[in-house]
Order: structure tokens, then sequence, then C-alpha cells
């Protein structure tokens, strides 16, 4: 629920309103069968969007696994017990 008034609007096609007020805001988001979803709280005035919040959520955890995934993989080699190892011997394992 966003409490503050007036807030800064961007429609569904991403086109900027301007600064109106929230239940004019909420009617219009009404009106369009979306949900008015608060993009920037911190804002002055917070900044809204009549989006799908389903679909603006499951992008937020698509972004957010995707970036989860990005862990490298490291390959473990075993040279074994000797210490007597020639180094070209060890380069040779390591490529």
């Amino acid at each position: 629920m966003i409490r503050l008034s007036p807030i800064r609007l961007i429609d569904q096609d991403g086109e900027q309103v301007g600064v109106i007020e929230t239940h004019e805001a909420m009617r219009m988001a009404q009106d369009a069968g979306l949900d008015l979803v608060e993009i920037s709280p911190d804002a002055r005035p917070p900044v809204c969007k009549i989006m799908d919040y389903g679909k603006y959520k499951y992008e937020l955890s698509k972004r957010e696994q995707k970036s989860r995934t990005h862990g490298g993989e490291l390959k473990e080699i075993r040279l074994g017990r000797s210490i007597k190892i020639d180094p070209h011997d060890v380069g040779i394992r390591v490529d």
C-alpha cells in the first residue's frame, strides 16, 4: 500500500505521466486492470509504475537467480605424493 501522496507516475507503456495524487494513480491502474507498484520509495516524490505485479516479481526472482549462478568452477588435480616431480611434468598436468 502506497501511503505517500503525491507520487511520480509511469504508465504501463513506460511513458511518464507526471506528479499526481495516489488515489488517482490507483484508479488509473485499476481501470487498466493492472497494479500500482512503487519502484523507487526513496525518491521525493516516490516513483510508481502501473504494471502487472506478478510479472514484476517473477522478473526480479529470475534476475536474482541469474546473479547467484555466476560462481566459477574450480578443478582440482592430484599431483601425487612424490616431491621429485619435474616442473615440466607439473606444467603438463596443469594444462
